[in-house]
């Protein structure tokens, strides 16, 4: 029987570590820690990302936190909130001294409205932040001369947005986001804009690493459901893009071969 990627293992590299799970997600918006615990579990998430503005890291308050290390992820603490780089890095440096690691999603916002993030400043943050020992994953456009940058300064992965944040409009230019694929040689990871699962799917097909998704689940009607209907559709993607789709084409081909029929011209 010929070997197919299907019978071989799927695992990625992020900042020296592997993972398995390549959907990853945020413990915002959801009711209580009951129903976060229980998306983690229908996900099969490895990484979860946290708020450092948001989490109380005092004994009284670790909640949130507690729970999470109970679950065996990574934490992912992020930046949000942020408007500057100075804001963030100082974010950031708190979340280590804290005991979060160096691990971290940098969030430079430019724009209140949109949540757009600031290139620039994003830029800026990332050279100091991994200078500085922290294993960076930035929150950017999709723009492939940015992301070679934030490459460039040591960033551990890109993380272009694929609609603006909380939107759930799918991937709105899935051509950029292919070239920044292409372009780069750190793990891509779709950032904010999904949806529902097939927006997650098309982002693997397109060769992304791993998605990262909040809102999608957690304001879904049934955010287990969606939380299960995510996982598979990261994993659909994921084959299929390994499995390698048929060329495109502009004209119709047969799907049962011509020669051989019978020629019914001769009854």
């Amino acid at each position: 029987m010929a070997d197919s990627v299907i019978d071989q293992p799927d695992t990625w590299q992020l900042a020296g570590r592997t993972f398995t799970s390549r959907l990853l997600v945020g413990s915002g918006k959801y009711p209580s820690f009951e129903v976060l615990s229980r998306v983690i579990t229908e996900t099969a998430a490895q990484i979860v990302t946290v708020a450092v503005r948001r989490v109380d890291t005092s004994a009284a308050g670790r909640g949130l936190l507690d729970m999470l290390e109970a679950a065996k992820v990574q934490l992912l603490p992020n930046t949000s909130g942020c408007y500057t780089a100075q804001d963030a890095i100082r974010t950031a440096e708190l979340a280590r001294e804290a005991g979060l690691g160096n691990l971290v999603k940098l969030e430079v916002i430019g724009d209140p409205r949109t949540l757009f993030p600031d290139n620039e400043e994003t830029l800026v943050a990332a050279r100091v932040l991994c200078a500085a020992g922290f294993d960076v994953l930035p929150y950017c456009g999709d723009d492939v001369v940015l992301a070679r940058k934030l490459e460039d300064a040591g960033c551990a992965a890109v993380m272009p947005l694929g609609a603006p944040i909380g939107s759930g409009l799918g991937l709105r230019n899935p051509h950029r986001i292919g070239l920044l694929v292409e372009s780069v040689g750190v793990p891509v990871i779709v950032d904010a804009g999904v949806g529902t699962a097939s927006d997650a799917a098309l982002a693997m097909e397109l060769g992304c690493a791993a998605v990262l998704m909040n809102t999608a689940i957690a304001e879904a009607r049934d955010p287990i459901a969606m939380a299960r209907a995510m996982r598979l559709g990261v994993q659909a993607g994921r084959i299929a893009a390994c499995a390698g789709r048929m060329p495109r084409r502009a004209h119709a081909t047969a799907s049962s071969p011509l020669l051989g029929l019978i020629d019914s011209s001769s009854r």
